[in-house]
């Protein structure tokens, strides 16, 4: 039986690999609403980020985020961009699934964000101890 378990995570590793390169053509394919591609970067982002909003090591609720927000996003930009788009997109993605895009500059977006957010709720901190 874990046999069949471990055949059918990589499975859905490589499907949601897949869906993901399919965010990522549709948010830099000009025709796309404004709306998807922005969604498709919170997504995109959310995918490639580090750090979650429930924690990893929390024992069922740490992969359940994963499990649940990311497929969830994904169905969100599918209703948000229009059919032919988002099949074209997810068939170029599949023909090159093996070529991962280069995404320097989402991993310093991604540091910079955290790196706001941190600094903010440092500010914040200070704010409510000095008053």
């Amino acid at each position: 039986m874990t046999r069949l378990r471990k055949i059918l995570r990589v499975a859905n590793t490589t499907r949601l690999a897949t869906y993901l390169i399919a965010l990522w053509k549709l948010f830099k394919h000009p025709q796309t609403p404004r709306l998807a591609k922005w969604t498709a970067v919170a997504v995109l982002a959310y995918a490639v980020s580090p750090i979650d909003l429930v924690p990893d090591f929390i024992p069922v609720l740490g992969q359940l985020d994963d499990l649940v927000l990311i497929p969830l996003g994904i169905a969100l930009v599918v209703r948000l961009t229009p059919a032919p788009l988002w099949q074209a997109r997810l068939a170029e993605a599949e023909r090159s699934r093996d070529q991962l895009p280069r995404l320097l500059w989402g991993a310093v977006f991604i540091v910079l964000l955290w790196a706001v957010l941190l600094a903010l709720a440092i500010w914040a901190i200070a704010r409510a101890w000095g008053a």
